[in-house]
């Protein structure tokens, strides 16, 4: 074999694929190693679960009053493990139908915003100067806005609703995911294999979903999962101020609105709701803070 490197081959397209393959199988490993990441995500899968599976696992109507305990039973009374409300119905069977609401809430807007996301970012990440200024700097107009407000803006002026929140919510995430996928993808586009890839023929369509594609997709799936909590807690907070999921419909939001009321009598009506909020929350920060440090290199290495 010659050692001339005027006649050393060039880099092929598929070096950097199996390099991204085997950086997916070391982020996975270290996932795996860490127990708070792991514990968030399994008690994120379990809180999914039994949302899903409320007709089975609910004890009772969670819209219907209680004919035996009445109202503002405490926990632990006969037949409501959680105790019942305001309106006599039982907060535990709420609880599990609530999160049929609130989880989904939380997780359509990430989806929804990072299809957006990547589009928008890609397409200015390789679109000329003009086009890419027009679209950052429209971007640049909703990040003046603090993102609480602004959703909380946006679901005022289109009206309590499901749809509406998550409408809301994809706005305020939009502009912090096409801005993640735009740095990134100007950042591999001056890498060492993008121009190996040029030189080898591959045309602007083949660079963008073999090359760049596989490579911006880790931030945002990071984005999103880190985000989940606080979107949890935000479509609780517009629920709790009427702005989203309007009763008699079970959610988490709701449901601690409508114990500010018996507050002082009850406090069980709000607080139960909140601690499940907050323990979802948080074991979702868990598995985006793990999934995070996997994905990045030198976490790994310092680990």
């Amino acid at each position: 074999m010659s050692n001339n490197p005027d006649t050393a081959p060039l880099p092929t397209a598929a070096e950097p694929i199996r390099a991204h393959r085997s950086e997916w199988r070391l982020a996975w490993e270290a996932v795996a190693k860490d127990s708070l990441a792991v514990g968030g995500a399994v008690l994120f899968l379990i809180s999914v679960a039994v949302a899903a599976l409320a007709p089975i696992l609910s004890p009772y109507d969670p819209t219907v009053a209680s004919e035996t305990a009445g109202r503002l039973a405490p926990p632990l009374t006969q037949g409501h493990l959680l105790g019942t409300d305001g309106q006599g119905r039982d907060i535990l069977s709420r609880i599990i139908w609530g999160g049929r609401i609130s989880i989904p809430i939380a997780l359509a807007p990430i989806v929804a915003s990072s299809l957006a996301g990547l589009a928008l970012g890609l397409l200015a990440g390789f679109a000329g100067r003009l086009l890419r200024g027009f679209i950052m700097r429209s971007l640049d107009v909703i990040f003046a806005f603090p993102g609480v407000l602004l959703a909380v803006a946006v679901a005022a002026i289109l009206g309590p609703g499901m749809m509406n929140v998550m409408l809301a919510m994809s706005i305020v995430l939009l502009p912090y995911v096409a801005r993640i996928v735009f740095v990134e993808t100007v950042r591999i586009l001056q890498m060492d294999f993008i121009e190996a890839a040029r030189v080898c023929g591959t045309g602007p369509m083949r660079l963008l979903f073999r090359e760049v594609l596989p490579n911006v997709i880790g931030p945002v799936i990071v984005y999103g999962t880190t985000s989940l909590g606080g979107m949890l807690v935000l479509a609780a907070g517009l629920s709790f101020l009427g702005a989203g999921v309007q009763p008699p419909t079970a959610d988490w939001g709701i449901m601690a609105s409508d114990g500010r009321v018996v507050l002082g009598k009850a406090p069980w009506v709000s607080i139960i709701p909140g601690v499940v909020i907050v323990v979802v929350a948080v074991a979702c920060n868990f598995a985006g803070d793990g999934l995070r440090d996997a994905l990045d290199p030198r976490q790994r290495t310092r680990r």
